[in-house]
């Protein structure tokens, strides 16, 4: 069950992303602020939190590698970002508690990593001329709050689900 309701899931969030971005009206938040939804992102972490690792940074590059070939004219930013985040929130879990809250933080944490890291890259190769007090304000600050509320209504079912899978691998 493991082997096609996971890859499903992040499927589904996969999708979900771009759905979102396609059928939320700009105007709603007020159209001059970027929302970028991550939810692919947190359930890679929460993955990496809840079931392993090695799950969580294999789910990286595939959906890394996924995520640039369909949305980024670039292949290899999301490819590096995706797995490394997953990387380094696996070690800080080593030395964290691993209890809701924690995780959610840790979370957002990585999906700032990623903005940032992105948007950096972005930078270096000359793509975007954004100052980064004008990207917070306008793309970071937002997105923050954005994926903080799809945290707070997927935190608990992204928990269970991956309890519950570590669980079946266990008996496995």
């Amino acid at each position: 069950m493991i082997r096609f309701l996971l890859p499903a899931l992040f499927a589904f969030l996969f999708i979900l992303e771009s759905l979102f971005v396609e059928l939320l009206p700009a105007e709603l938040f007020n159209s001059d602020r970027i929302l970028v939804p991550h939810f692919l992102m947190t359930g890679i972490l929460f993955l990496t939190a809840y079931l392993s690792p090695k799950h969580g940074i294999l789910y990286g590059i595939i959906f890394g590698l996924l995520f640039d070939i369909v949305y980024t004219e670039i292949i290899g930013i999301y490819l590096f970002m995706f797995p490394f985040i997953a990387y380094l929130i696996a070690n800080m879990m080593r030395i964290l508690q691993t209890n809701i809250l924690i995780v959610s933080i840790l979370s957002l944490l990585g999906i700032t990593l990623l903005e940032v890291g992105v948007y950096e890259l972005m930078l270096l190769i000359k793509i975007t001329d954004l100052d980064f007090s004008t990207y917070v304000k306008i793309r970071l600050v937002p997105t923050l709050i954005l994926n903080l509320a799809f945290i707070i209504l997927a935190a608990y079912p992204f928990k269970k689900q991956f309890e519950n899978a570590a669980d079946r691998l266990r008996i496995d």
